[in-house]
């Protein structure tokens, strides 16, 4: 990542946007790919089409064409691949979960049992929130760089965002386990979502107003200049809260997520490598700490290390995932042929695993292709940024969404323990589904400001040489000395 300095500005003269065709193809593509998957779902299931299929296939292109409309309005110079990656995941877990609400509807019909109630529909609607709060965000927020004169307000509300479902009763805040919800009757809310954004608003503030205080040259050891004691208070600060996540929530993938996020945007403020190196310490060693002291935390690692020793108990979910995706192969059992359902929440937790078995290794792969362009968009406009604290926040959403996609990815396929994470724009939920459109709306409108050419003012007309005015210049041996 390049140094945080701003360059100097440039005299190209404003240019009209060229990415409405672009982007308006590339949504075509998402959908018509989304389409032909919800067709070979219900024709490998029910050998026929329902009419719920031209309902969700409609209300997509009606949603994303008006995403397309609010943006090329509101930020017409964005990047044009953001909205189509974000488009296609959406649809491709949308065909997911619809897939899996055919699946549990034809094992209750076996069964003699009603029918659960689809979440396909629901996933629908809170797509259907999440572009209105993207399109809100885009219209009302015409330039981030204001909320940098918020960023201690952030932190507080992102702080209590993150801790506050580990301190409310467990009836109304742990689901399965987890103490990471907010639930009301009928209605649930995960704020820890929503907090990831706050705190990396605060985290691109804080690093901007003291960036002197982390570049300031410590002890050098080797090559390698170690920060001044003093200086790791906002390190140990995250640690502390990151540790305290685990304690009161009993969720790894939160807390690794949270202090991964701070670190990785302390490294991109001082591109010292000794952050890194002193943060992965308090990493491990917080580690090793859970491991001894918190239960839920070594029942987690004791399935990483042999999911099939209590197959029938703890190690059910990860054992039936992994069959899974063996049985898929490399080129998977095709969309509906395959038997992901019988995995424990397949349309959360597991749903790569439900892709992996039904689309193979090669469909997976394609599928993770499209996550790293967006990631990739995402750090390109980062290093475009004409100001730092563009650079750490673009930085810092997409190195968000990379931790999290490798958590979840590495927890499904037992290259890391499972942390009970969601994959990003796939795993069925509302409030995940809510909070990543707004950090798409953020990074959109980081690049609409980083590609749209500087406006300068028109010169002034210039004077026939035959009518200008006469201007007298001192001789330089006469100037006074």
């Amino acid at each position: 990542m390049r140094r945080l300095t701003e360059p100097e500005p440039s005299s190209e003269a404003p240019a009209p946007p060229t990415g409405r065709r672009t982007e308006l193809l590339l949504l075509v593509l998402a959908a018509g790919i989304t389409t032909a998957s919800l067709v070979s779902v219900e024709l490998d299931q029910q050998h026929a089409l329902s009419p719920a299929l031209g309902y969700l296939g409609l209300a997509y292109l009606a949603l994303f064409g008006g995403a397309h409309l609010a943006v090329r309005r509101w930020a017409a110079y964005a990047d044009p691949l953001i909205l189509p990656c974000v488009a296609l995941l959406t649809g491709i877990g949308l065909v997911m979960i619809h897939r899996l609400d055919l699946g549990l509807a034809t094992d209750a019909l076996v069964a003699g049992d009603p029918a659960p109630s689809a979440d396909a529909p629901r996933q629908l609607a809170w797509a259907a929130g999440a572009l209105v709060l993207l399109v809100i965000v885009l219209w009302r927020l015409p330039d981030h760089r204001v909320l940098s004169r918020y960023g201690y307000l952030f932190g507080l509300v992102g702080l209590v965002l993150l801790v506050l479902p580990g301190l409310l009763p467990s009836s109304i805040s742990e689901v399965n386990g987890a103490k990471l919800w907010i639930r009301l009757g009928p209605f649930s809310l995960q704020p820890g979502e929503f907090a990831r954004i706050a705190i990396i608003v605060f985290a691109a503030a804080f690093l901007v107003e003291k960036r002197a205080l982390f570049a300031t040259a410590g002890r050098r050891i080797g090559r390698m200049e170690l920060p001044r004691p003093r200086d790791l208070a906002p390190l140990l600060i995250a640690w502390l809260a990151a540790v305290g996540v685990l304690a009161l929530e009993k969720e790894l993938g939160a807390s690794l997520l949270f202090f991964g996020i701070v670190l990785a945007m302390i490294y991109i403020a001082t591109e010292r490598v000794s952050w890194v190196l002193i943060g992965l310490g308090f990493f491990v060693g917080s580690s090793v700490l859970a491991d001894h002291l918190f239960a839920h935390v070594g029942v987690r690692v004791a399935v990483w290390a042999d999911p099939t020793a209590d197959f029938a108990n703890t190690g059910y979910q990860l054992s039936e995932g992994l069959f899974g995706l063996a049985y898929g192969g490399l080129l998977g059992t095709g969309l509906g042929a395959g038997h992901p359902d019988l995995v424990p929440l397949a349309n959360t937790d597991f749903i790569v695993a439900a892709l992996g078995e039904e689309l193979g290794l090669a469909g997976l792969a394609a599928l993770l292709c499209v996550f790293l362009l967006l990631i990739e968009r995402g750090l390109r406009t980062a290093t475009a940024a004409r100001d730092p604290f563009s650079t750490l926040v673009a930085a810092g959403l997409s190195f968000s969404l990379a931790l999290q996609l490798f958590i979840v990815v590495g927890g499904v396929t037992d290259l890391i323990p499972e942390t009970g994470l969601t994959a990003p724009f796939l795993s069925y939920g509302g409030s995940s589904l809510l909070a990543e459109y707004v950090a798409v709306a953020l990074l959109l409108r980081i690049s609409h400001q980083v590609r749209k050419p500087i406006e300068r003012p028109p010169a002034p007309p210039s004077v026939p040489l035959a009518h200008a005015a006469t201007v007298m210049s001192p001789r330089p041996d006469l100037e006074p000395s």
